[in-house]
C-alpha cells in the first residue's frame, strides 16, 4: 500500500518502490513477509507485486539465511542515547548524526553493521573500526570496551559530545575518552544543528571549514600577487579537494583544546554576512579551532574526532563535500581493512557476508530514491568491483558467471550494468 504522507492503506504502492525497499531488506538480512490491510481490495495490483521477488527468493533461500557479516566498520548507536541525551531534539541530537554516518558510507560504497553501545566487546573480533557519531551518553563499562578495542589495535571516528555524558544523561566534566581523543572538551560550542533559516538576511549559518596546508595559488585560477603559495603535502583525507582552500560548514563547533600529538588538517571559519555581496567577506579567516583531530596510536589504531557535526551537516543538507569528507576519514581510519571497494556511476548500497567456503556479495542501485515514492529503476554501470578473496563469481539474479582477474590480494571483475540489485556467490578457492 501507499505508505508515504499522504497514506493510502488500500491502493497498491508502486512496484519499483516496492522492489527496492525489499531488496535492501534481503541485503540488511530481513526475511521476507508481505501483508495487505485487508483480505480482499479493489485495487488488484497489489496482489501481483511480490510474487516475482518472492519467487526469486525462495529460489536462492540458501544464499539469504544463515550468513554473518564480513563488515569491519560498525556503527555504535544506543537507545538510551536518545532517551537520555536526545531527549526532547532526538532527531537534530541524536538521529541526525547516526543517519548522516550511514548515507556517507552508503555513498562510499563501504560496507557496515550497526553495534549496540552493549555489545562492543562481543563483535569487535569481526571490526577494525568503530564510528561514534555522537554517541554522547556511554556508561563506564561502554567505555572501557571502547578503550580495550583501541588497545587491541583498533580504530575509532567519533563525533561531537561523545561520551560527554554517563549513561542517564548527566554531563561529565570532560569527553571520558578524552585521552583517546586526543583533546579536551571546553564545556561550550559555536553554531549551530537546526536547518538554516530560509533568508539571506541571517548568516548564523554561513560558516565554513579551513583546509591545511593552503594550496591558494598553486591551483588554476586568477592570480592576485603577493599572496603566499603553500607547496606542502596535504593529508591523505583532504584527497578531492585539491582546487579549494574552504569547503561550507553551517554546523555546531565543540570547543575543544588539543592535550596529546595530533594532527589538525581542518580549522573553523566563524560566520560573517552572505548578504549584501558587498559584506560577504570573511572578518575571520582561520579561528584556529580544531574541527577534524587525526591520532595514529601506538598499538596500530587510528582515532578521527571531529570536533564539527559534519556527519550531521550530512544528513541535513545533503551537501556531496560533507559526505566526500566523511568517507575519506572513514578509509584512514580504516586503514586499508575495508574489504570492498566498487567504483562507477550511482548510489549503491554494497553489503557483503560470509558462509562456509563462500562469499555472499549484495549490490543494491539506490539511485533516483531522492524522490519519494519512487517511480521507475535507473539502471547504473559499469561498476567496477574489487574484494578481497579468490574464486569464482557468478550472479544469482541473471545467472551467469562473470569473469575475473587476481591482483594481489584481491579478486577484481565488472558488472557491465545493474538494475534493481545483483546478489553475487564468490565460491572461494584456497590456495
Amino acid at each position: 500500500y501507499q505508505g508515504n504522507i499522504p497514506t493510502f492503506w488500500l491502493a497498491s504502492k508502486s512496484p519499483p518502490e516496492a522492489h527496492l525497499w525489499m531488496a535492501e531488506g534481503f541485503a540488511g538480512t530481513i526475511q521476507p513477509w508481505w501483508h495487505h490491510i485487508s483480505a480482499y481490495n479493489e485495487d488488484r495490483r497489489q496482489y501481483q507485486t511480490a510474487q516475482s521477488l518472492m519467487g526469486w527468493h525462495a529460489a536462492n533461500d540458501e544464499y539469504l539465511i544463515n550468513r554473518t557479516p564480513v563488515a569491519s566498520v560498525g556503527v555504535v548507536w544506543s537507545q538510551e542515547n536518545i532517551d537520555f541525551f536526545g531527549k526532547d531534539t532526538h532527531e537534530e541530537s541524536v538521529m541526525w548524526p547516526y543517519e548522516g554516518m550511514i548515507q556517507a558510507l552508503i555513498h562510499a560504497r563501504i560496507p557496515y553493521i550497526p553495534v549496540h553501545a552493549d555489545h562492543i566487546a562481543r563483535d569487535s573480533d569481526m571490526l577494525s573500526l568503530l564510528i561514534l557519531p555522537n554517541l554522547a551518553a556511554l556508561s563506564d563499562q561502554q567505555i572501557e570496551q571502547i578503550r580495550d578495542f583501541v588497545a587491541n589495535g583498533g580504530s575509532v571516528v567519533a563525533t561531537g559530545e561523545t561520551s560527554h555524558f554517563d549513561e542517564w544523561g548527566q554531563r561529565r566534566s570532560d569527553f571520558a575518552l578524552a585521552d583517546v581523543f586526543g583533546v579536551s572538551h571546553l564545556s561550550d560550542h559555536v553554531g549551530h544543528t537546526g536547518v538554516a533559516a530560509p533568508t539571506w538576511e541571517a548568516y548564523d549559518h554561513h560558516s565554513y571549514l579551513r583546509l591545511h596546508p593552503e594550496q591558494r595559488e598553486t591551483v588554476y585560477g586568477p592570480k592576485i600577487g603577493g599572496i603566499l603559495s603553500f607547496t606542502d603535502a596535504r593529508h591523505d583525507i583532504l584527497d578531492g579537494f585539491e582546487a579549494t582552500d574552504i569547503l561550507p560548514f553551517g554546523g555546531r563547533l565543540e570547543n575543544v583544546n588539543i592535550t596529546h600529538d595530533a594532527s589538525i588538517p581542518v580549522t573553523f571559519i566563524p560566520a560573517f554576512p552572505i548578504y549584501p555581496p558587498e559584506f560577504a567577506w570573511m572578518r575571520n579567516s582561520d579561528s584556529g579551532k580544531p574541527v577534524v583531530v587525526l591520532r595514529e596510536l601506538t598499538g596500530g589504531g587510528r582515532v578521527v574526532y571531529l570536533a564539527g557535526d559534519i556527519d550531521r551537516c550530512f544528513r541535513r543538507d545533503n551537501l556531496p563535500d560533507h559526505g566526500d569528507l566523511l568517507a575519506n576519514l572513514i578509509r584512514w581510519a580504516a586503514n586499508g581493512r575495508i574489504p570492498l571497494e566498487v567504483n562507477g556511476p550511482g548510489l549503491v548500497d554494497c553489503q557483503i557476508y560470509r558462509q562456509p567456503g563462500r562469499l555472499i556479495m549484495h549490490l543494491v542501485n539506490l539511485t533516483g530514491t531522492a524522490q519519494e515514492p519512487l517511480h521507475e529503476i535507473v539502471p547504473v554501470g559499469p561498476l567496477q568491483v574489487r574484494v578481497r578473496g579468490r574464486g569464482i563469481v557468478r550472479s544469482l539474479v541473471t545467472s551467469q558467471a562473470i569473469s575475473t582477474t587476481y591482483q594481489d590480494d584481491w579478486l577484481v571483475f565488472e558488472l557491465p550494468r545493474l538494475e534493481m540489485h545483483d546478489v553475487l556467490v564468490l565460491s572461494l578457492i584456497h590456495i
